[in-house]
């Protein structure tokens, strides 16, 4: 943990964050992969205290977490290790105290909506229904039909899965190696919370909240209205599947915890079509996330009336007390080189985006590569690896 200065503005309203996708970022040791030696070979090249550096102030790290990877991190076997693939425990620890000898900062991924079901967690709860652990998930009984129509996003099936063993349906809205963790049960809760403190005890100086808008569902499982969408993840309006108002309660607790440390920041990714849904995360009075993502640059066609357009809009829905941000790329999205090419100009528009971003009242979100134009390779369907 680095201190900061007394009477100033936090760290995160003054610098530059730069997301580090593990896997392909820089790998240390040939295997295909990257890992976090790769990191730590490299923060100088981040951050080496003078002008030939690129002097970002925080690194975002995508997980890193002991994972199947059947979501590439995003199902957690175990909160509290490394997977071997990125290295140790005490690499990360390490990654830890060389980055912040360079004065950099490290946030984590916290991925808390939902595990893997191969987390003991997990396999506790499925064992028999009344396992102390069963209500750490939602689970729904059988009466002879899914229990509603929420959509599994990844899969785009019906997001109830059937477990064979106790003849009830688990919630898993990404896949069904993803059970969804029930955040009303205070035990849960309490687990989650203690893993929080582990890292921020560890010196991790902060999180991006994953899917944070999804925690809570409705207890009354009631079906969503369906929506004509061209986007076959997005066919339903999501009334009582996120966005429920006892999520703010959650991101307070987690805010409450994280400011018992200096200088720690909670940065939520909030997934949602209504900006004005998305900034309400800020809290009252700033009292839930320092920052949510604002995601509209993802989205922005070349235009200078609707950069425009979309700057002004999100600057009005801010609340008075709450930091901007923009980012234009990240690890679900093509790189706004890709996005904004065409032909002689595409050097020119890359380049005047992010002089934007750089240039804004708020904080700039860089992911790795676009400080060198990285773009996006075409690569043969039967070459990808992915869901």
């Amino acid at each position: 943990m680095i201190k900061g200065t007394a009477h100033t503005d936090p760290w995160w309203k003054k610098g530059v964050i730069y997301q580090i996708y593990p896997r392909s970022f820089m790998d240390s040791n040939n295997d295909g992969v990257g890992d976090i030696k790769g990191i730590i070979s490299k923060l100088d090249y981040l951050n080496d205290g003078t002008e030939n550096s690129l002097g970002i102030d925080a690194v975002w790290i995508s997980p890193i977490y002991k994972s199947p990877m059947k979501d590439f991190g995003y199902d957690i076997s175990d909160y509290g290790d490394i997977d071997a693939i990125f290295g140790s425990m005490d690499d990360f620890k390490l990654l830890l105290q060389e980055a912040h000898k360079r004065n950099i900062r490290i946030i984590m991924d916290l991925v808390i909506n939902h595990t893997s079901d191969e987390h003991p967690w997990f396999i506790e709860s499925r064992k028999s229904k009344d396992n102390p652990r069963r209500d750490w998930y939602i689970w729904h009984e059988d009466r002879g039909k899914k229990p509603n129509n929420w959509v599994c996003s990844f899969e785009m099936k019906n997001a109830w899965w059937f477990d064979n063993h106790t003849k009830e349906y688990y919630l898993g809205t990404f896949t069904r190696h993803q059970p969804e963790l029930n955040w009303r049960n205070p035990d849960l809760r309490k687990a989650v919370y203690e893993m929080i403190g582990f890292w921020l005890d560890l010196g991790v100086d902060g999180f991006r909240m994953d899917v944070v808008n999804w925690y809570i569902k409705d207890d009354q499982y009631r079906n969503n209205p369906w929506k004509l969408s061209f986007n076959p993840i997005d066919v339903q309006k999501h009334l009582y599947d996120r966005n429920r108002p006892e999520t703010h309660d959650i991101c307070k607790e987690i805010r409450v915890i994280t400011d018992q440390y200096e200088d720690r920041m909670l940065v939520g990714e909030i997934y949602t079509n209504d900006a004005g849904e998305a900034v309400s995360y800020h809290g009252k009075g700033n009292d839930e996330l320092h920052m949510a993502f604002n995601f509209s640059f993802l989205f922005q066609r070349w235009s200078a009336r609707g950069f425009y357009k979309n700057i002004t809009e999100y600057y009005n829905l801010l609340p008075a007390d709450a930091w901007p941000n923009f980012t234009l790329s990240n690890h679900d999205q093509p790189r706004h080189y890709y996005r904004y090419r065409d032909g002689k100009y595409t050097d020119a528009r890359a380049k005047v985006a992010a002089a934007l971003l750089m240039t804004l009242r708020g904080t700039p979100f860089i992911y790795y590569g676009e400080e060198i134009g990285m773009t996006c390779e075409k690569i043969a369907r039967k070459d990808l690896q992915d869901l």
